[in-house]
C-alpha cells in the first residue's frame, strides 16, 4: 500500500511519517519509507544522525539513470531523455517491487529502524535561481508509476508542504492521503485544499490531528473537517526525547498515540486496489502535462508513448520479471 503524509510547514507530518513507518515496520513486512519533501528531515526521525542523512543517495539527483532504468525495452520511449515526470508504464518496461531487488534500492536505500530509506535529496548549489523542487520529486513520481506494491509492502511518503503536490499527478499515487492538522484555522488550511482540489479524482483522504492538548482541540478539528478527522495524536514527550536525539524503542511511545498509529493502519489497509484507475489516471496526467509544457521541452509528441494495451498490477510485475 502506498501512503502519503501531507500537510503545512511544522505540522508534524516528517515526525508521523517516520512513526508510521516504524510502526508497519515493527508489524512485519517491507516498508520504504521516501523523503520527498524539500526539507529532507525523514532520515533523520527515523533515526539517523544529521551527517549520515545529508549523505544519503538523492532520487533527484540520479534521475537520468532512474529514468534509464525504468524505461528497460518499451519500445514507445526512445531514450530516457523523452522520459518525463509523469511518463507511465507500458510493455517493456521496469516495473519496480517495494525493497527491490532492482539498482533503485540496492544502490540509493539506507535501512534504518526496520525501514528502507529512499531520498529525493535537497536542492544542490547549482540548482539555486535556475530549477524548482519539482524537478527533484519528478524521481518519486515515477518511481511511485512504477511500482507494483502487494500484501504486507508499504511505501510511505513525506510529501512537499502545502498543496505542491497538485502540479502533476502525483496527488493520484497513493492509496491513503493523511493530512496532518494542527488545532488551528492555519492548520486546517492544506486539508480543505487537498479536499477541494482533489475531490473529482477519488483521492482516500483523512485527516490525522497532532499536538493535541485536549477535548476543546478535538473539537476544533471536528468542527472544521468532520468525519474527515480518523484520529488525533496528543503531545508527545516521547516525540520531544526523539527530537533530542533519543533513540528509544516504538513500544515507549503513549499508549494513546500508539493507538492512533494502529487505527492509521487499519484504515491504509482496508483499502481497495484498482490497478486500472491506477493506470488511467497515470495516463491522463501524462496527456496533460504533455500537452500543456513537455511535448515543447522533449521537441516529442509524448501521447505516443503511452501503451494502450499495457495493464498495471501485479500480472504485469510477473511478467516484467520474466522478461528480464
Amino acid at each position: 500500500m502506498k501512503t502519503a503524509f501531507v500537510g503545512k510547514g511544522g505540522s508534524g507530518k516528517t515526525t508521523l511519517s517516520a512513526l508510521f513507518s516504524r510502526h508497519l515496520a515493527a508489524a512485519g513486512g517491507t516498508v520504504v519509507a521516501v523523503d520527498a519533501d524539500i526539507n529532507q528531515h525523514l532520515g533523520v526521525a527515523l533515526g539517523l544522525d544529521e551527517d549520515t542523512a545529508a549523505r544519503l543517495p538523492a532520487l533527484g539527483g540520479r534521475l537520468d539513470a532512474v529514468k534509464e532504468y525504468l524505461r528497460g525495452a518499451n519500445p514507445l520511449i526512445a531514450s530516457a531523455a523523452a522520459m518525463v515526470k509523469t511518463t507511465p508504464p507500458g510493455r517493456g518496461s521496469r516495473l519496480l517491487r517495494p525493497g527491490g531487488p532492482d539498482p533503485l534500492h540496492s544502490e540509493m536505500a539506507r535501512e534504518v529502524s526496520g525501514v528502507l530509506l529512499l531520498a529525493t535529496g535537497a536542492f544542490a548549489e547549482e540548482d539555486l535561481g535556475v530549477a524548482c523542487y519539482h524537478s527533484k520529486v519528478g524521481a518519486v513520481e515515477l518511481y511511485l508509476n512504477h511500482l507494483v506494491d502487494g500484501p504486507d509492502e508499504h511505501v510511505v511518503v513525506d510529501m512537499t508542504a502545502g498543496a505542491d503536490a497538485f502540479a502533476s499527478g502525483l496527488f493520484t499515487r497513493f492509496d491513503q492521503t493523511f493530512v496532518v492538522a494542527e488545532p488551528t484555522r492555519k492548520g486546517v488550511s492544506v486539508y480543505r485544499q487537498y479536499r477541494d482540489y482533489a475531490a473529482e479524482y477519488g483521492v482516500a483522504l483523512a485527516v490525522v490531528g497532532n499536538k493535541i492538548t485536549g477535548p476543546d482541540d478535538v473539537a476544533f478539528l471536528r468542527e472544521h473537517v468532520g468525519d474527515d478527522l480518523l484520529v488525533c495524536l496528543e503531545q508527545s514527550p516521547y516525540v520531544r526525547a526523539q527530537e533530542q536525539g533519543g533513540h528509544a524503542p516504538l513500544g515507549r511511545l503513549e499508549p494513546g498515540n500508539l493507538g492512533a498509529l494502529d487505527r492509521m493502519r487499519a484504515a491504509v489497509e482496508s483499502r481497495a486496489k484498482d490497478w486500472g484507475t491506477y493506470q488511467d489516471q497515470a495516463v491522463a496526467f501524462h496527456l496533460k502535462n504533455a500537452a500543456a509544457w513537455a511535448n515543447r521541452a522533449t521537441g516529442q509528441d509524448l501521447a505516443a508513448q503511452v501503451d494502450p494495451g499495457f495493464r498495471h498490477g501485479p500480472a504485469a510485475l510477473l511478467a516484467d520479471t520474466a522478461a528480464h
